[in-house]
């Protein structure tokens, strides 16, 4: 963790001075949680979920000023959300736990995953195409909206936290001791990148069909510009009295140009030049945040420890 001083120094290293037309409007929202909150996804600026520790899932559907929370049916520590269209979706977490949703996460059932490992991420790109990635190096695969998982051929034992798929074809997970793994065949098989990194990825976004980024621990940050293929690295470094860049948690593209990341100790950094420069934004208090998303280019969110949920308006 950085020291106040540290932080200071740091801010001014990266971030470029704001003038009023710059300002992001920053308001918390209460979540009737204490429990930490993991991942947050929101279909559009009204209909949003978040989940998280003790089997937490909450709802809104007016842009987080009501939250309200579901039956999970456990209460197992849940870690990720994601929702292809607005009645459909999809929490996974510990113990190879699987619930959907067909009513907009009003009623939450579980599905047989075949697994006991902890799951710590999930995407679909359609109500019945969808991947979910876990320990172990664990990647498994449905296209019938889960009614079966497959798993994938395993070509690790890191321990996965992020996956991304552009379209049916291409994707990219991400996980401890540096590891990015690549697919462009929806998975069938999927190559290890070299990073030279031992860091541990955390989530990886793109800001278009080439363009990619991947952050992780100690201000870890790589960058792709041809899909995936290759990568640089592009970490954030200490000046002065710091001795270890904050932990970067979750990257989010709203257009070509501009990326938002959020991470430890309400770290949040903007970038509106597609990733060119990060400026470093106010911190969102002090709790350590997990979870971004945003329902469109104006309107985002962000959740993590004590149940913090903090609305983003550019």
């Amino acid at each position: 963790m950085l020291c106040l001083a540290a932080s200071v120094q740091l801010l001014q290293h990266i971030a470029s001075a704001t003038d009023g037309s710059d300002r992001i409007g920053i308001a918390a929202q209460r979540s009737g949680t204490a429990h930490t909150l993991l991942s947050v996804y929101f279909q559009s600026p009204q209909l949003g979920w978040a989940v998280g520790g003790g089997g937490t899932i909450i709802r809104t559907e007016d842009g987080g000023k009501r939250w309200t929370s579901a039956k999970s049916g456990t209460s197992v520590l849940l870690t990720g959300v994601t929702f292809p269209d607005d009645r459909n979706g999809w929490v996974v977490g510990a113990g190879g736990t699987i619930l959907f949703s067909v009513d907009g996460g009003e009623r939450w059932r579980r599905q047989l995953s075949g697994t006991q490992n902890t799951l710590y991420a999930v995407t679909f790109l359609t109500p019945a195409l969808g991947w979910v990635v876990g320990e172990r190096g664990l990647i498994m695969r449905t296209d019938d909206g889960g009614r079966r998982w497959s798993e994938q051929a395993a070509v690790t034992n890191a321990n996965l936290y992020g996956v991304v798929f552009r379209d049916p074809q291409h994707g990219v997970a991400v996980g401890a001791l540096g590891t990015i793994l690549v697919t462009d065949d929806g998975g069938e098989s999927w190559q290890v990148k070299d990073t030279k990194s031992t860091g541990t990825f955390f989530d990886v976004g793109f800001s278009d069909a080439v363009t990619g980024w991947v952050v992780g621990n100690a201000g870890a940050m790589m960058l792709t510009t041809d899909g995936g293929e290759s990568w640089t690295d592009r970490t954030l470094s200490c000046i002065g009295l710091c001795t270890r860049v904050t932990d970067l948690l979750k990257i989010r593209f709203t257009a070509p140009n501009t990326g938002w990341i959020v991470g430890e100790r309400g770290t949040l950094y903007r970038s509106t030049d597609g990733g060119g420069s990060w400026a470093a934004q106010p911190p969102l208090g002090r709790d350590s945040l997990f979870g971004l998303s945003f329902g469109d280019a104006r309107h985002g969110w962000a959740v993590g420890e004590n149940g913090t949920i903090q609305a983003i308006h550019p």
